[in-house]
């Protein structure tokens, strides 16, 4: 077997897990766009199991929470190990506007998708403009 070595790469990884003093929950990568009346947000959290991933609203505050663990055969040597287990965590503040109730969520290929509605209040709609002008009377 044929191995890359990069010391720089190396040198990178074991600086920064032993000046990482955050033993706290890791980023979770996302994007989020507005596609006509919803939000969407994938997040990225490859190697999730989808049962450990937890979604909850109080208020208007949307917590996602994921839990991977850390995979390895006992009485192993590791030639490297970069892939380590640990809790994801990632809160949003929805905002007005939104309909809490509906959202819903997915979990396809390491991305899970949270869409989130737009409340019907929150939606454009048009104002009917009404007239209280009498009409003119027409003589014949």
């Amino acid at each position: 077997m044929t191995m890359f070595f990069d010391p720089f790469r190396e040198l990178d990884r074991v600086a920064s897990q032993l000046l990482d003093s955050r033993q706290g929950p890791r980023l979770m990568p996302m994007d989020l766009y507005r596609d006509g009346d919803h939000y969407v947000l994938n997040a990225d959290l490859p190697g999730i199991d989808p049962g450990s991933v937890d979604i909850d609203v109080d208020g208007q505050l949307l917590t996602i929470r994921a839990e991977r663990t850390a995979r390895g055969a006992d009485g192993v040597t590791w030639i490297t190990r970069e892939r380590s287990g640990g809790s994801y965590l990632r809160q949003l503040n929805l905002g007005q506007g939104v309909d809490t109730a509906g959202i819903s969520a997915s979990y396809d290929n390491g991305v899970l998708t949270v869409v989130i509605p737009v409340s019907e209040q929150a939606k454009p709609r048009k104002i009917e403009v009404q007239s209280t002008a009498a009409p003119a009377a027409v003589e014949a």
